[in-house]
C-alpha cells in the first residue's frame, strides 16, 4: 500500500540551488530543464513563494497560441514590477517557453535590453524537453544562461514522500504525480500511457520537432522499453521495427527521446570519443515506470517473473546513473569485448568506475569486470546486488559518492 504524501512541503535539492542563484545580483538567465511530470513548475513556485522579491509567473502551455508579442507583453509587465521595487527588482518565470515560436531570439533581445539599462529583473525559464530548450539556448543565448537540471525522482525522494519500498520503486518508478494511483496498478498504467507517455511524445517531441515518421518514433520508444538494459544495433532495431527507415533516422529519433527524458542509448566505452559514438547503443529508460507500463504486467506478475525482475533491477540502476549523467554529474557508458561485458561505466574527468549489476540473470563469475580492469585500470569496480552493494543502498546514495575518494 502506498500512502498520501507525508511531506507536503517537500523540496527537491535543486530548489536550494535556484533560490541561491536568484538571491545573487542579476547575472544569468536561470533555466530549469527536465522531463515532463518531475515537478519543475512546483519547484519554481516553491522558490518564488519563499522569496521576498515580487514575481510574475506565466505559462505558454495553453491551448491559445502564444507568440513573441505575448512573450514581450509578459516581459514588460515584469519590468514595471521590477522598476517599482527599486534595487531589489523582481523575477519573471516563463513556463514551457519552448512552445513559443522563435522564443530564444525574443528572450535574447529583451534580456540584452535589460542588461543595457541595468534593470534588476531576474528571469527563470522552464521547459519540458531539455534537448529542445538546449537547442534554442545554444543558438541565441550563449553565455547568458545557467541550467538547473531536474531529473526523474530518485528512490530516496519517492520513499521519503510516498513511503515507496524498493519493490514499489522498481515497478512504479519515479513519477510523483502517478504515485497516489499505485494502489490500483491498472489505473496507474492507463495514466502513464495516456496522460504521460503519449503527452510527452505528442507535445514535447512531435509538436516541436520535424519527425517524418512519427509511428516509427513511437515504435522505437516501445522497443527501447522492451529491450532496456540490452545492447541492440540500429540494424537489428530496424529489423524489429519492420520499417523502411535507416540507421541515421533511428539515431536521431533516439536523441529526441533522450532529450525528452524517456529513453537513451548508451555508447560503448573505449576511451576514445569517436569509437564510442560509432558503437551499437545500450538502450536504457530514464524511469522504470516507462518499462513496466509498456509491459502490461501487474506488480505480482513482474515479481514472479525472475527474468523480467532481473532486467527491471538492472534498468533501475541504469536509470539512477542515466539521470545523474543527464544532470552533468558524470558520463555513462557500457563496455563489451567479445562475450565479456560490464553493465555500466562511469567517467568524470579522469576518474573511471566499472559497475556490474548482479540480478537473477547474472552469472556467478564476473569476467567482464576483470577484463575491463586489466584494459582500463579504473579507479574502482563495483558489484551491485547479490553479494555486492545492496540495490536499495546503491539507489539511496548519490552517484557522485561512487566517483569520490573513499
Amino acid at each position: 500500500m502506498t500512502r498520501e504524501p507525508t511531506s507536503p512541503t517537500f523540496r527537491r535539492d535543486a530548489a536550494a540551488v535556484l533560490a541561491a542563484r536568484l538571491a545573487e545580483p542579476r547575472r544569468f538567465l536561470q533555466v530549469v530543464a527536465g522531463p515532463r511530470q518531475v515537478g519543475k513548475t512546483t519547484l519554481v513556485h516553491q522558490v518564488l513563494s519563499g522569496s521576498r522579491r515580487p514575481h510574475v509567473f506565466v505559462t505558454a502551455d495553453e491551448p491559445a497560441l502564444r507568440d513573441a508579442s505575448w512573450l514581450t507583453a509578459q516581459w514588460e509587465r515584469a519590468r514595471l514590477l521590477a522598476k517599482s521595487e527599486g534595487k531589489g527588482g523582481a523575477v519573471l518565470a516563463l513556463d514551457e517557453v519552448q512552445k513559443i515560436p522563435d522564443w530564444s531570439e525574443a528572450v535574447k533581445r529583451l534580456w540584452d535590453e535589460d542588461t543595457r539599462h541595468r534593470l534588476p529583473l531576474r528571469v527563470v525559464l522552464l521547459g519540458s524537453a531539455p534537448l529542445l530548450v538546449q537547442h534554442g539556448l545554444s543558438e541565441s543565448l550563449a553565455g547568458r544562461f545557467e541550467i538547473v537540471h531536474l531529473p526523474h525522482w530518485s528512490f530516496t525522494e519517492m520513499h521519503t514522500v510516498f513511503g515507496f519500498t524498493l519493490e514499489q520503486y522498481l515497478y512504479f518508478g519515479g513519477y510523483p504525480g502517478a504515485a497516489p494511483l499505485a494502489n490500483d496498478s491498472q489505473r496507474w498504467r492507463r495514466y502513464l500511457l495516456d496522460s504521460l507517455i503519449e503527452t510527452t511524445i505528442a507535445r514535447d517531441v512531435l509538436l516541436l520537432t520535424r519527425v517524418d515518421k512519427p509511428a516509427l518514433l513511437r515504435r522505437l520508444f516501445e522497443l527501447g522499453c522492451r529491450y532496456s538494459g540490452q545492447v541492440l544495433s540500429y540494424t537489428k532495431m530496424l529489423g524489429q521495427l519492420h520499417d523502411a527507415g535507416n540507421t541515421t533516422t533511428l539515431a536521431h529519433y533516439l536523441e529526441l527521446l533522450t532529450g525528452a527524458g524517456m529513453l537513451t542509448g548508451l555508447s560503448k566505452y573505449s576511451g576514445k570519443v569517436v569509437r564510442a559514438r560509432a558503437s551499437s547503443p545500450k538502450l536504457q529508460v530514464f524511469n522504470t515506470a516507462l518499462l513496466t507500463a509498456q509491459s502490461g504486467l501487474t506488480p505480482a506478475e513482474v515479481r514472479a517473473d525472475r527474468e523480467f525482475w532481473g532486467r527491471l533491477t538492472e534498468s533501475a540502476v541504469g536509470a539512477h546513473l542515466a539521470n545523474a549523467a543527464a544532470s552533468g554529474l558524470c558520463e555513462l557508458f557500457y563496455w563489451r569485448e567479445g562475450n565479456r561485458e560490464v553493465d555500466f561505466v562511469l567517467r568524470h574527468g579522469r576518474t573511471v568506475v566499472g559497475l556490474e549489476v548482479k540480478s537473477g540473470r547474472a552469472p556467478d563469475s564476473l569476467p567482464g569486470l576483470a577484463a575491463f580492469s586489466a584494459a582500463f585500470k579504473p579507479k574502482r569496480t563495483l558489484l551491485v546486488g547479490g553479494d555486492g552493494i545492496p540495490v536499495e543502498e546503491f539507489l539511496s546514495r548519490p552517484v557522485t559518492d561512487w566517483l569520490e575518494d573513499a
